[in-house]
């Protein structure tokens, strides 16, 4: 087995169980393995440290797997830590909800991996090149375990770039997802579609999220801000809003959104739709005067790396502030970050300062973060990416 040895001081990270080994901590690498190879991690003093994947095109060089030296990395390892992170989610899923995420990346010891499931169906993202090189261990474990109608690779993420790795999007076994699959959460219809959405298909992670606002919202008016396919516009409904306005740029998203109101029962005639760029039409709403009893904000990844944090504080700060001063007086704000270099501390201060630009006074009474099929390792706090807050708006 290949060996990669750290630079003298390097190990600190890998001792504390931390997964990632970047490539300026190397000193060298002993043999000339290829991407997606399993290697032996020293340290300076050639001590076992851990074995990972390697990858030499990618910042991040190595990604641990095991910290145990007597313990074999093979098919059977990968098939235990799926059937592991399979069983961990059984108790989420009931005849309210059949939707969850089933491995979590490095979360679950599979850096790369992430596995959804909808319904009878399966969609997989696969960003780093030892979990390709392993995907067939870890799809017919799948099958196993679940016997999905069908598996579909979802892997069209920017970061297999970094892998050297191309986008797909195909089948990977049994039969291909149709166009909407249905499935259930927290009782309530969504159609989901694998092939062409967002992401993997669909947010679970907002799961607990949504139900915590719907509480508030039963006679309330309610704008649902970067709404996808409606998750919150569907629980604020259900729960007896006066009327739902929803927004997304997407026309795919707000065609799926109509039909979602429409498999539910829902009463259309209380919702209204609005496919546009959502800072433009808050400040529209700005100009007209029209204002909210709740405004939800979920927008995409503003911060994808720490770098972009101060241009990122600066578009969340703006948000914001729009989205207070369209609020009726002690109206509710749900407010997101999908960012994980924006810690939860940050992000208050963010709307502390939109707040003032505002003229509000705003209040704290909830802090959202991910559901249990999210978990976030101790040694790995970057896996803790969703954050968000309630505030009462004054």
């Amino acid at each position: 087995m290949v060996e990669v040895i750290l630079k003298k001081g390097k190990e600190k990270a890998v001792l504390q169980r931390h997964p990632w080994v970047f490539s300026g901590a190397i000193e060298k690498v002993k043999g000339k393995p290829d991407n997606g190879d399993i290697i032996r991690l020293t340290d300076a003093q050639g001590r076992f440290l851990a074995y990972g994947f390697y990858n030499h095109e990618s910042r991040v060089a190595v990604r641990l797997l095991e910290w145990d030296e007597a313990v074999s990395v093979n098919e059977d390892w990968f098939r235990a830590k799926v059937a592991a992170a399979v069983t961990s989610r059984s108790s989420i899923l009931n005849e309210q909800t059949n939707t969850c995420r089933l491995i979590f990346s490095e979360a679950d010891y599979l850096p790369g991996l992430i596995a959804d499931k909808y319904g009878d169906y399966l969609s997989l993202q696969i960003l780093t090149t030892g979990i390709e090189r392993n995907k067939q261990v870890i799809i017919d474990e799948l099958q196993r375990l679940l016997n999905p109608k069908g598996i579909f690779d979802k892997s069209d993420a920017g970061s297999r770039a970094h892998e050297g790795l191309n986008t797909v999007n195909e089948v990977l076994a049994g039969s291909p997802p149709p166009e909407l699959v249905e499935v259930k959460e927290n009782g309530l219809t969504y159609g989901i579609n694998i092939a062409e959405g967002q992401k993997s298909g669909f947010y679970c992670d907002q799961r607990g999220n949504r139900r915590i606002l719907a509480a508030h919202a039963q006679g309330k008016t309610v704008l649902d801000c970067f709404c996808y396919t409606g998750g919150f516009t569907l629980n604020a409904l259900q729960a007896g809003a006066a009327q739902a306005t929803s927004i997304d740029s997407s026309a795919l998203a707000m065609e799926t959104l109509k039909k979602n109101i429409a498999l539910n029962g829902l009463d259309a005639a209380r919702h209204e739709s609005i496919q546009s760029d959502v800072n433009k039409q808050l400040r529209r709403f700005k100009e007209e005067g029209r204002t909210f009893d709740i405004v939800v904000l979920d927008p995409p990844k503003y911060a994808p790396s720490r770098s972009a944090l101060d241009r990122a504080s600066r578009a969340y700060k703006d948000l914001n502030r729009i989205a207070m001063q369209l609020l009726n007086s002690g109206g509710l704000l749900a407010t997101f970050s999908c960012s994980g270099a924006m810690d939860m501390e940050t992000f208050k201060q963010v709307l502390a300062w939109a707040a003032l630009d505002a003229g509000k006074q705003v209040q704290y009474i909830h802090q959202f973060c991910q559901p249990e099929d999210h978990p976030v390792r101790s040694s790995f706090p970057e896996g803790e990416y969703l954050k968000g807050l309630l505030c009462r708006v004054i």
